[in-house]
């Protein structure tokens, strides 16, 4: 094991986060459409992707552990300390590569995320508002499991949010 290893394992990590990223993008253009249908399995890739990625992070992190104590520096340093003691050499360039790389896609991914978050939110908040103008709470139960809400008069509903 050594520097070939952990930069293998940095592509892979890389490669993860670039499809975290795809899936995020995903999610968002099914919100943006109203294609609600399908946002659980959206989610639920996104979470299979997730998984992937702590797998990815946490061998690269013994991997440069290993890197670390074999270039004399302390076991537990982060890959940017890893690179400050780096010998003469291109992996200093290299390992800076990387990090440049997966700071980038982790500062996208969490925009994407935000913006994901912030627009279910809103729908939620639309299906809220608009449930509570129909004059049902749909928080509200009766002891039948339905809602308590009596009124069943016509509603137009503006399906374009």
């Amino acid at each position: 094991m050594g520097t070939n290893e952990l930069s293998v394992l940095l592509w892979k990590e890389r490669e993860l986060l670039e499809l975290l990223q795809f899936k995020l993008e995903e999610q968002h253009l099914l919100l943006v459409a109203g294609k609600s249908r399908w946002i659980s399995l959206a989610t639920r890739e996104i979470e299979n992707v997730l998984e992937k990625v702590n797998a990815a992070g946490l061998l690269r992190a013994i991997e440069a552990s290993s890197v670390a104590s074999s270039w004399g520096i302390n076991d537990d340093s982060s890959l940017a300390q890893i690179i400050d003691s780096a010998p003469e050499g291109p992996w200093k360039e290299i390992f800076a590569a990387h990090l440049a790389a997966l700071r980038s896609t982790s500062t996208e991914i969490a925009a994407l995320r935000e913006a994901n978050d912030q627009y279910l939110r809103s729908a939620y908040r639309s299906t809220q508002e608009t449930l509570a103008k129909l004059g049902e709470d749909p928080s509200l139960y009766g002891p039948a499991g339905t809602s308590a809400s009596r009124d069943s008069g016509a509603h137009i509903i503006d399906t374009n949010l």
